[in-house]
């Protein structure tokens, strides 16, 4: 049997794709005796030129994790999709920009001012910021490009296949990877490892349709395990959410953040969770809206934590 060319590449991102790459135990020695991974720098040491050195179409499959956040992220974005014959976003932040793509609300300059110049723990009088060029007695010294957008990766290339996940969960990794190797795999733009239903078809949790007073944070109340996290005034996604992931979080109390991303058909989560808040508020007047969304802290963060890249709110430079 002719063993696949695997590739795993991270660009902007946190690490944790990686690791649930891992999480499938000892399915990884299953996945080794089908496929060889030709690049995977969490766990291989290949360079930038072993990748260059391949043919257009060698390696049969890539799992690019990551939102494309520099100009490095998106050289290495455009070359794996030169190399690869099937290009996965796989996870949150490639599908749809996740967490790193919440900067799109803030500009280029207010980012790299806070981080080299506000923060308390900054000691920068001269106020220096990295630039892509630094002359040294050594030569010249390069930095990637910080980019003013955090772009999804199919706003940079062509992608076949759409996985999400803050991480993908093991079990779905596994589905998708015998998928790949049988050959099994839906129509090219499809999104794998995750269900077509919302969470809330896989919440075992009671649901009776009431109305809400009063929006809480986590930390504010101890939920009841068996009743609706929605409707005891935690801001749960789980409506607007694909499933897939188990209702992990929620078997741990906690409410849904939405990073299997919006159902099929949806085009903007965030829009779509803020409708449905909408019809379980119970307020009389508009004073009465406007006290019980004012419990809501960081809704931009909240409604849009996975999907800012590709929202139709574009943020504070578009």
């Amino acid at each position: 049997m002719v063993k696949l060319k695997l590739a795993v590449y991270w660009a902007a991102s946190c690490g944790g794709c990686d690791v649930a790459v891992l999480d499938v135990h000892e399915k990884i020695l299953d996945i080794a005796a089908v496929a060889d991974i030709v690049l995977w720098p969490v766990a291989t040491d290949h360079k930038y030129s072993d990748v260059e050195k391949m043919a257009p179409g060698s390696i049969d499959v890539c799992l690019f994790n990551g939102a494309v956040r520099n100009s490095e992220n998106e050289h290495m974005a455009r070359m794996l999709r030169e190399k690869s014959r099937v290009l996965v976003a796989f996870g949150s932040c490639a599908v749809s920009g996740g967490i790193p793509a919440l900067a799109n609300f803030k500009e280029r300059e207010d980012i790299l001012n806070r981080v080299y110049q506000e923060t308390p723990s900054t000691v920068n009088p001269e106020g220096v910021k990295p630039v892509p060029e630094s002359a040294v007695p050594e030569g010249t010294l390069h930095l990637p490009e910080f980019f003013g957008f955090v772009h999804s990766l199919d706003q940079v290339v062509e992608v076949d296949y759409y996985m999400p996940g803050c991480p993908p969960t093991a079990e779905r990794i596994w589905e998708v990877v015998q998928a790949i190797v049988s050959g099994n795999l839906p129509p090219r733009g499809a999104t794998v490892g995750a269900l077509e239903k919302s969470l809330c078809d896989q919440c075992p949790r009671e649901k009776h349709d009431k109305k809400i007073k009063r929006f809480y944070r986590t930390h504010e109340i101890i939920p009841d395990p068996d009743r609706c996290l929605l409707e005891q005034g935690l801001l749960c996604l789980g409506p607007v959410t694909r499933g897939g992931c188990g209702a992990q979080c929620i078997s741990a109390n906690m409410p849904c953040r939405g990073c299997y991303g919006p159902l099929p058909g949806v085009i903007e989560q965030g829009a779509k969770y803020i409708s449905s808040i909408g019809a379980i508020i119970d307020a009389r007047t508009q004073e009465e809206v406007e006290e019980i969304l004012a419990g809501i802290v960081d809704p931009a963060g909240t409604f849009y934590r996975f999907g800012m890249a590709t929202a139709l709110l574009k943020g504070a430079n578009r």
